[in-house]
């Protein structure tokens, strides 16, 4: 396992210099040895690389590095805002779902549907007229109560 993992790891440092032409070297020590088992590409290349490395000022050195705890963090994050997102996008979908089946007359009634699915599609339904209005492809309601004022203040807010 550990010469294939090794081979793996110089193939991977050979493809990142020859895509984005930078200066790679790989130096892997057997544990509790001093001296390197395996050195690539050539122990001189590797020095030259390590030297370049050293001669750089120290924010230099660390600017982009970060240790696996911070990895692991930004990982998470990165992978938490992805499921949000999912999540977001299943919502917006359930709800474009059960309007197309309202308008299908496949729901007669709301009765069965959740207070959040309700409240979805109303804002759903409200978005859409709002657009077809403001698009000028659908005319606004005329009131004709006191609660119809209400409501068409509140719809064009």
């Amino acid at each position: 396992m550990f010469k294939k993992r090794q081979k793996s790891l110089m193939k991977k440092a050979s493809e990142l210099s020859t895509l984005y032409g930078v200066d790679a070297c790989v130096v892997m020590y057997a544990e509790g040895e001093a001296q390197p088992m395996m050195v690539w590409p050539s122990v001189p290349e590797a020095r030259r690389v390590i030297e370049r490395f050293r001669a750089l000022p120290q924010k230099d050195q660390y600017e982009n590095t970060t240790n696996l705890e911070g990895f692991l963090k930004q990982r998470i994050a990165n992978l938490q805002d992805k499921v949000d997102k999912a999540k977001h996008e299943n919502d917006e979908l359930e709800t474009k779902l059960l309007l197309l089946n309202s308008l299908d007359g496949c729901l007669p009634s709301l009765v069965g549907l959740t207070v959040k699915q309700i409240t979805s599609l109303n804002s759903m339904v409200e978005e859409r007229l709002k657009k077809l209005r403001g698009n000028g492809l659908l005319a606004t309601p005329v009131p004709t109560s006191n609660q119809d004022v209400a409501s068409a203040t509140n719809i064009q807010d």
